[in-house]
């Protein structure tokens, strides 16, 4: 599958508060000590349906639900796929446009009341009809555009008749997506893909689902997730609480994974882990905690068990100079510091009257406001260190990335700026001490954030920045999801986000750019016909320098019209408790709670 989709933005969100339980079973109390993982997640999630959710915390807990054909291997560096529900490596035609697996045979759903009492296996036809769903316009699928970029044979043709009757016929076969058998599935794709099974390997979005499951919960499926994995959903507060329990169905899977020969830290987990039985905790007990201080002070008090992602504002607390601080050191406290394949990026809507156009006044204002903010003053005083400027698009840990690449994108230069503003006619008129615009109108920059302090201490170094070189800039408070719901709408004129690699595929994060995820994935609506032909393009290409080079004249297209301004990468710092065992960070799969444990004995009293 199209890894250009599996990368999902990661934001801070709230939402409404609602219990719900789930329907299937709580696994039988053993004599052993219950192992029970706790962590935060910093934002709520969504929802737990694959075809309608586009939020990173959502897709960790669908990862742990559901499983895909492939998975990664925990520890192999670079990243590596391997059969999971498959039972080999697909069959792959030279042109890299047929794929051919077959899934094992014994593996079943967890028990569920749609299932009427009987164990329900998985098949070829349920892999079918999971990947069907994404083109259900009915679900209106964040995702989906990215997937239709494989041009799998037929699919196209279900969703426009779909459009026009207002009805999905899931029992219509199409050409690129069958059943061979009850256990083999062939994919046929309209262009050369040669990436295709990274996207097999996520969870999150080809995580296999039950039709009957789907039906018989209907517009409530995104509180009923019925997977085959490790844990199922067993209670759930939304936007407090979630929690998980061990499948007790599932199946024999043991712990195997070949770690780098350089790794000692990887070698000694994969030691002392080999062959144990996943998963190894028998409950996920995740609390949502969006406020920094407390979850700080709730990892401190032995409440947490693992703190994924520090926040910058305790770096130097917790890592002063990048190393783990003496006091956490005696308690036992373990670190892990990575950099993190991400970007986080400020868009500016290419509709928006003020910020919006392609005409030069508009691509200078543009840039100037890019040259205008130091970046690495976000890096060193609100980040604490925790990240690196970034140069452009492509993300660490991905085939394409450089860090020797420069653009403008990672430059502050603010006599450039201020040069480019007085250029192009972006003077003070009305001598009230801001710029306006060439007209003489007010130029008024309207940027959507949230008021958490985190954010509040980079939006404060924008301003501080915007307002050395004349620019007004009015922060507007809100919350995730409407601010989510909006800029898909194209309503916001400036908003910031974050984009996560989901596989090692370096041009995935360019569909922030394409033409056709506008209003998806493209917030900002940047339409330019030459990028999409380099974007295009690289997606047909395998990996090597050509394809590196294609990627990086689609990156400096972006560069040179500005629709958004990327600002850094982060490192990504996890603290881990002495009592948990086994964690280690991958940079791309998120399925990581059956590969840890709980060691008991060390448990505070």
């Amino acid at each position: 599958m199209n890894p250009r989709t599996w990368a999902l933005a990661t934001s801070l969100c709230l939402a409404l508060s609602a219990t719900h339980p789930c329907s299937a079973q709580t696994p039988a109390k053993t004599s052993q000590p219950e192992k029970i993982l706790r962590y935060s997640f910093p934002v709520a999630e969504t929802g737990f349906d694959p075809a309608q959710i586009s939020d990173l915390y959502s897709a960790i807990v669908l990862a742990n639900i559901f499983e895909a054909p492939y998975e990664y291997d925990y520890l192999a560096r670079p990243a590596k796929v391997k059969p999971n529900l498959a039972e080999a490596m697909p069959e792959v035609s030279a042109d890299f446009r047929t794929f051919t697996f077959r899934l094992r045979q014994g593996i079943y759903f967890v028990d569920d009341p749609a299932f009427g009492g009987k164990k329900r296996e998985v098949t070829a036809a349920d892999f079918v009809y999971s990947l069907k769903r994404y083109y259900d316009p009915k679900h209106k699928s964040p995702r989906w555009s990215g997937i239709a970029e494989d041009k799998i044979l037929g699919l196209d043709e279900l969703r426009k008749k779909a459009e026009a009757t207002g009805k999905f016929d899931y029992d219509s076969e199409a050409e690129g997506l069958r059943a061979l058998d009850r256990y083999t599935v062939q994919i046929k794709l309209g262009e050369t893909r040669p990436r295709f099974v990274l996207g097999l390997a996520d969870p999150s979005v080809l995580g296999i689902m039950a039709r009957e499951v789907v039906e018989m919960y209907g517009d409530r499926i995104m509180e009923h997730p019925v997977g085959t994995g490790p844990f199922m959903l067993q209670e759930w507060k939304r936007s407090s609480k979630i929690t998980l329990a061990r499948n007790p169905g599932f199946r024999e899977k043991l712990y195997q994974a070949e770690p780098p020969a350089d790794d000692a830290k990887a070698q000694a987990i994969a030691a002392r882990m080999k062959d144990r039985r996943l998963p190894m905790v028998d409950k996920v007990v995740v609390t949502i905690i969006d406020e920094q201080q407390p979850r700080w002070l709730s990892f401190l008090n032995n409440e947490q068990d693992f703190m994924e992602r520090l926040q910058e504002n305790f770096a130097l607390q917790a890592v002063p100079n990048n190393k783990l601080a003496p006091n956490l050191a005696k308690r036992g406290i373990q670190v892990e510091q990575v950099p993190l394949s991400d970007i986080t990026m400020m868009y500016f809507n290419m509709t928006h009257p003020v910020v919006g156009g392609y005409t030069p006044d508009k691509v200078a204002l543009r840039r100037a406001v890019s040259l205008a903010i130091n970046s690495e003053e976000e890096v060193r005083l609100a980040r604490r260190g925790q990240a690196v400027v970034s140069q452009g698009f492509v993300m660490p840990n991905t085939a394409s990335f450089d860090s020797k690449f420069r653009t403008e994108m990672g430059t502050f230069d603010r006599a450039r700026a201020i040069a480019l503003f007085d250029l192009f006619g972006y003077t003070d008129k009305d001598g009230d001490g801001w710029r306006d615009l060439p007209d003489g109108k007010p130029l008024v920059l309207e940027y959507d954030t949230l008021g958490t302090s985190d954010y509040r201490e980079r939006d404060e170094i924008v301003k501080k920045n915007l307002d050395a070189v004349g620019i007004k800039i009015v922060y507007k408070i809100g919350k995730w999801p409407e601010q989510l719901r909006a800029s898909r709408a194209g309503k916001l004129m400036m908003w910031g986000y974050g984009y996560s690699a989901g596989s090692p595929d370096s041009g995935s994060v360019l569909q922030l750019g394409y033409s056709k995820s506008a209003g998806q994935q493209n917030h900002s609506r940047f339409k330019n016909a030459r990028f999409d032909e380099l974007y295009e393009k690289q997606g047909l290409m395998r990996d090597g320098p050509e394809r590196d080079a294609v990627i990086r004249d689609a990156v400096r297209i972006l560069v040179a019209y500005m629709p958004i301004k990327v600002r850094v990468s982060r490192i990504g710092t996890d603290l881990m408790q002495p009592w948990l065992v086994g964690y280690k960070r991958h940079p791309f799969a998120r399925e990581f709670w059956s590969y840890v444990d709980i060691d008991t004995p060390k448990l505070p009293r």
